[in-house]
């Protein structure tokens, strides 16, 4: 293997990352400390895409899954922060199905929700 192919090879998924054709992403998204933002980011830019082939939620997601995934030993230090973008992103979902009636709250003692699709 020539030395630039190897370059290549071993850079795909940082050229995933930048050049999402799915998502258009903010610069710099995955070097941010706050989850929140991290994952309203994520949120913005799947419901604003209109290339991608499945719905918002699990667009972001994937994205973010994808950059977990492929970070590997590098994401020591960030991997709290997007563990726990994956819960706020979820919480964003959440939020947006119950608004669209979707989700029906259904009280047990404690409140209780389940997902009706």
């Amino acid at each position: 293997m020539t030395p630039e192919a190897k370059t290549s090879s071993t850079n795909w998924s940082a050229k995933v990352t930048r050049e999402s054709n799915a998502l258009d992403l903010e610069p710099g998204i995955f070097t941010w400390r706050d989850p929140k933002k991290i994952a309203l980011s994520l949120k913005q830019s799947a419901d604003a895409s209109s290339r991608c082939k499945s719905k918002p939620f699990s667009s972001a997601m994937s994205m973010l899954v994808f950059y977990i995934n492929r970070a590997g030993k590098n994401l020591d230090d960030h991997r709290a922060i997007f563990e726990q973008a994956k819960i706020e992103l979820r919480k964003f979902h959440l939020t947006d199905v119950y608004q669209q009636g979707i989700l029906i709250p259904v009280s047990t003692g404690n409140h209780v929700y389940r997902l009706y699709l």
